[in-house]
C-alpha cells in the first residue's frame, strides 16, 4: 500500500490534481448534485440547525476554518524550520539522521498532518461532495507516502529510526515530548519563505473570510499558491548554488 518513488517525486502535482478534482466535482452533473453551496455555508447551516441562528452557525464555521488553517500553517512552518527546505522540497526521499527536534518530538509526520489540515481549510470553498472526495483521497495518498517514507527510513537508519518510530506517534500528536532533543537548530526565515502557501491560506481566511465571499477567498488562495511556487523555486536555486560553491 506504500507509495512508489514516482508518486513521491510528483507528490505536489498529485495533491494539486486531487484539490482540482474537488473544486470541479464533475460527478455532480451526473448525480444532479450541482454546486448548490460551498461546504463553508453548508457547515454553517448545519450548525444553525442545532439551535443556533444561521448567522451564528456560519460564524462558528468560519472561526473553525481559520483555526484549522492556523494549525496547518504552524505545523508546516515548525516542521520545515527543523527539517530544512532542501529536504521538504526534494523530489527524492532523503535520510541523514533521525529527526528528534521541534514537532518531531511529538508526532512523526507534522508536515503531512499540516498538509491535510491546510487542504481541509481550502475544501470549505468546495461543494460538500467535492470536499468529502478531496479529503478522503488526500488522506489515502498521504498515508501511502508515509508508509513509503517509513520503509525507506527504516532501511537507511536502522535501529535508531525503529526506536524513534516506536516512541513517537505517527499522526496523532502526543501532548508531551516523547524523545530527547536531537540538538538541531531551527531556520525560521527559510521555513517562513518556504511555507508561504500555508501562511497565505491562513492569512487569507483570517482577513477575508469575514466578508463571506467565497470567490474572493478562491482568488486569495490562488495568489498564495502562485507566490509560494516562485519562492520555492528561488530557494531551490539558492540551495543549489550554495552546494556548488561549497
Amino acid at each position: 500500500m506504500k507509495a512508489s518513488a514516482l508518486e513521491f517525486r510528483f507528490r505536489m502535482l498529485i495533491i494539486l490534481l486531487i484539490v482540482l478534482l474537488g473544486f470541479l466535482a464533475p460527478w455532480g452533473r451526473y448525480l444532479h448534485l450541482g454546486r448548490l453551496t460551498t461546504t463553508w455555508l453548508w457547515l454553517g447551516f448545519q450548525l444553525g440547525g442545532l439551535g443556533l441562528t444561521s448567522t451564528a452557525g456560519i460564524q462558528i464555521a468560519t472561526g473553525l476554518t481559520i483555526a484549522v488553517a492556523a494549525l496547518a500553517a504552524a505545523l508546516r512552518v515548525w516542521g520545515t524550520a527543523y527539517l530544512g527546505t532542501s529536504t521538504v522540497n526534494n523530489a527524492e526521499m532523503k535520510a541523514g539522521q533521525v529527526m528528534a527536534d521541534g514537532p518531531y518530538r511529538y508526532v512523526r509526520n507534522p508536515l503531512y498532518l499540516g498538509t491535510w489540515l491546510m487542504i481541509a481549510a481550502i475544501s470549505t470553498l468546495m461543494s460538500p461532495s467535492g470536499a468529502a472526495v478531496t479529503l478522503v483521497l488526500l488522506a489515502i495518498f498521504l498515508f501511502r507516502l508515509i508508509l513509503g517514507e517509513e520503509a525507506f527510513l527504516a532501511r537507511q537508519l536502522g535501529e535508531s529510526y525503529l526506536a524513534y518510530k516506536k516512541s513517537v506517534p505517527r499522526l496523532l500528536p502526543s501532548l508531551r515530548a516523547r524523545v530527547a532533543r536531537g540538538g538541531r537548530s531551527p531556520r525560521w526565515s527559510f521555513a517562513l519563505l518556504s511555507e508561504i502557501s500555508a501562511l497565505g491560506i491562513f492569512v487569507s481566511f483570517a482577513a477575508l473570510s469575514w466578508q463571506y465571499n467565497a470567490q474572493l477567498l478562491d482568488q486569495a488562495v490562488l495568489v498564495s499558491f502562485g507566490i509560494s511556487l516562485v519562492t520555492r523555486a528561488l530557494l531551490q536555486n539558492n540551495s543549489g548554488t550554495q552546494q556548488a560553491i561549497g
